[in-house]
């Protein structure tokens, strides 16, 4: 059973979500969240897998929260694509994604399995797109720590990465199986200490690997 919390100010917003994945067979809502601190308490109490985080609310936003979230939670942001600009720092902050809210239920859904799975929202392409906005506001390109330690292969797979590729996009722009390429994205993150994929994608900007608009 997927555990989920919902953190949003807005009643309305939540009541909606809550009837949408309480439906679902295998997925359960397990607590609601008006404000970044309240849902940072409730997640220590109800130990949800997936927090639907709202990045806009009054007294601690939905990017400390993140932040402040246990390690085993996964965080999908709620944005309004036009007005949130710090959805690249709350992928910095940890968060495993991002959806605009008005997705469709179909895609909800599916990127709350996604993310309960361990897998890094990415998709829809509108991912990219925010990532690579962001990015150019980030500060400038500084040397990650074990990113030294990432063989040839493994920093053209990051920079894959970073360019949104999935395993078997990467498999097929550089002729390998897709095992392989899964097994190089595991080794990266490892040697990066990256909690996800999404992190991979921060990673690869902040170390100036990949610059938007590049591949």
């Amino acid at each position: 059973m997927i555990k989920v919390l919902l953190a949003d100010d807005q009643a309305l917003v939540r009541a909606g979500f809550r009837a949408l994945l309480d439906a679902q067979d295998g997925m359960t809502v397990v607590a609601e969240a008006s404000d970044g601190a309240e849902a940072v308490r409730l997640a220590g109490e109800h130990h949800p897998d997936v927090v639907l985080m709202d990045i806009r609310m009054p007294g601690m936003d939905g990017l400390t929260a993140t932040r402040k979230m246990p390690g085993t939670v996964k965080v999908i942001i709620l944005t309004t694509f036009e007005l949130d600009e710090y959805v690249f720092e709350a992928l910095r902050g940890g968060a495993s994604g991002f959806l605009v809210k008005d997705t469709e239920p179909a895609e909800l859904i599916q990127a709350v399995r996604v993310v309960a799975a361990g897998e890094a929202l990415l998709s829809p392409s509108v991912t990219r797109r925010l990532i690579a906005e962001y990015a150019t506001r980030a500060k400038e390109p500084h040397v990650r720590a074990g990113l030294d330690q990432l063989t040839e292969r493994e920093r053209e797979v990051l920079k894959l990465v970073g360019a949104g590729m999935t395993n078997d996009e990467i498999a097929a722009k550089l002729f390998m199986a897709p095992a392989t390429a899964k097994t190089h994205v595991s080794r990266a993150m490892m040697k990066l200490r990256a909690r996800d994929r999404a992190q991979l994608v921060v990673i690869a900007y902040e170390s100036g690997l990949v610059r938007p608009g590049w591949l």
